[in-house]
């Protein structure tokens, strides 16, 4: 690829054929819209919002199953708060195991103190006799004194087991009663008591494989929550952190996760560096300092006096002729060593040529941030104007259309240094690597140089313009908008499926497409009224 991004007059990159091939491009595009898949839907959920999600979720298991709202709890931390599978569980394997591999006992009568103890009773920790009002049962049966109750749950709650406290019973499952842990627990400490309640509503997002902490610095205090089924998706929280929904990194699509990480580790990594010194120092033989050459000359002197040769790092004497160094003489070839040193040579020169181009684009788009108040300006311009046509808004979506773009081709760099570099090199043959980067150059190549047009188009003083070029200009940014997001596509095509879907030892995977961009998490609204469905409750009626 040319470091000169292609930059042209307009009748050398944009004629009439352009017009005409994106004209049915735009009408092909316009047809399939519709097909595409939607993007998972979230949600954001503030701290005002975090008590009414987790209560709507347990209503659901608390209508459906007939429980108390910590037997429900119970359930769904077991299940990592996801209802659904509490009701395949249900239906699958019945309620008996449902209930047992959640350690939740369900008892009819709650007054098992007063109906089974006498006035003293032993408890088999302390092994005293203690009052029968002092001591507390657990739906499981088990009971101990309220004092050694009280010490099991303190220390559960600070070793920071408070979502699912167990039974002291040897061997039992079963887990205590929250109200009776908060009941116990406040009487003597009600710091501790307010931690555990804290625990108990963070659970909603810790335990929740749909849930995560916006991972904002310093943190807005929201979480986002995904609606559907495919958590591998990029959101953009409230406070307007995009974020990959899967690793918590800024949004990196169209690399992998794994391929991100190992971007960053290497971009922070001093590996670069000692590359660096590797190809352009040797170590003085004297005193093993590192030195530089500056000039042609292959008799270097270091700065604690000592002669060595450039070629071989060996000292030498000072004196030396066009082709001779007194007292040495070097012209074995060892391979082993000049092996590392190109491999390092040829290690740098591929690293920088990617980051170079990655750190290009991701520079040109915080520049070209400016532009949406430049484009904003525009427009107010021609609205004062007064013209034919009020809508404006093919200037700013095909910014958007600009800033997305710019995003794509910047991470694709990363990609393409693992894909084609040693992250793969037992899953393609010398061959195969070669083709299908020529594959990939080639579509990122189309992207790019469209984008750079249209990153022209949108810098225009079209508010200076006539009507007839308006209008003429419209018409190029809305086919040019949409030949950019057909390319887009047609990248992630080749990546998902004739790149990483080919792969055999390692699975790699990436973020959809989403032509609309980084999808901008809403608001939760949680209505109180959003009852159980009459089919679910039905279903726990039937199922033993």
């Amino acid at each position: 690829m040319e470091d000169d991004y292609y930059v042209s007059s307009d009748d050398d990159y944009y004629d009439e054929d352009d017009d005409r091939n994106n004209m049915e491009l735009l009408e092909y595009v316009e047809n399939y819209e519709s097909l595409r898949p939607e993007a998972p839907t979230s949600k954001v959920i503030s701290k005002e919002s975090l008590l009414a999600a987790q209560r709507d979720d347990l209503q659901r298991v608390m209508d459906v199953l007939s429980l108390k709202e910590y037997h429900a709890r119970t359930l769904l931390i077991h299940y990592r708060w996801d209802v659904d599978k509490v009701l395949a569980v249900l239906v699958e394997r019945g309620k008996d195991r449902l209930y047992a591999e959640a350690g939740v006992t369900v008892v009819e009568d709650d007054n098992l103190v007063s109906s089974q103890f006498s006035s003293e009773v032993m408890c088999g920790i302390c092994m005293d006799e203690i009052p029968s009002d002092q001591v507390t049962i657990m739906d499981c049966g088990h009971y101990f004194c309220n004092d050694c109750w009280t010490e099991h749950f303190i220390v559960k709650i600070n070793d920071g087991q408070s979502r699912r406290i167990k039974c002291m019973a040897h061997k039992c499952n079963a887990i205590c009663d929250e109200a009776i842990i908060r009941n116990l627990v406040s009487a003597r400490d009600p710091n501790l008591a307010e931690k555990f309640e804290r625990f108990l509503l963070e659970s909603y997002i810790e335990d929740n494989r749909k849930v995560k902490w916006c991972p904002s610095v310093p943190h807005c205090g929201n979480a986002i929550r995904i609606e559907e089924d495919e958590l591998l998706c990029e959101v953009e929280c409230a406070c307007g952190l995009q974020f990959c929904f899967k690793c918590l990194s800024k949004a990196h699509s169209p690399c992998s996760c794994r391929m991100w990480e190992l971007w960053c580790q290497k971009c922070q990594d001093e590996s670069v560096t000692v590359n660096y010194i590797a190809v352009n120092t040797k170590p003085c033989p004297k005193c093993y300092k590192l030195v530089e050459k500056n000039g042609g000359c292959n008799l270097v002197i270091c700065v604690c006096g000592q002669p060595f040769c450039w070629l071989c790092g060996a000292p030498t004497g000072s004196e030396h002729t066009w082709d001779s160094i007194a007292g040495h003489s070097c012209g074995r070839f060892k391979e082993d060593e000049d092996m590392k040193l190109e491999l390092a040579k040829r290690d740098l020169f591929r690293y920088t040529h990617y980051f170079n181009r990655y750190q290009a684009h991701t520079d040109s788009l915080k520049l070209e941030s400016t532009l949406k108040k430049s484009i904003q300006a525009k427009i107010s311009r021609l609205e004062e104007k007064e013209l034919m046509f009020k809508d404006l808004s093919w200037a700013t979506k095909a910014l958007y259309r600009l800033f997305r773009s710019r995003q794509i081709i910047s991470y694709s760099y990363p990609f393409a240094y693992h894909m084609f570099g040693d992250l793969f090199k037992n899953e393609m043959t010398a061959e195969e690597r070669t083709i299908k980067q020529n594959l990939f150059e080639d579509q990122q190549q189309q992207l790019e140089a469209n984008m750079e047009k249209l990153s022209l188009f949108t810098e225009e003083p079209f508010h200076e313009y006539e009507h007839e070029q308006i209008m003429e200009l419209r018409m190029r940014i809305l086919n040019l908008s949409t030949l950019t997001d057909k390319l887009c596509e047609k990248l992630y095509d080749c990546i998902e499926n004739d790149l990483l879907g080919s792969l055999q030892r390692t699975r790699h995977s990436i973020a959809p497409y989403n032509s609309n961009g980084v999808e901008k998490a809403s608001e939760l609204t949680v209505s109180r009224d959003t009852t159980t469905s009459n089919s679910e409750i039905d279903l726990a009626a039937n199922v033993d």
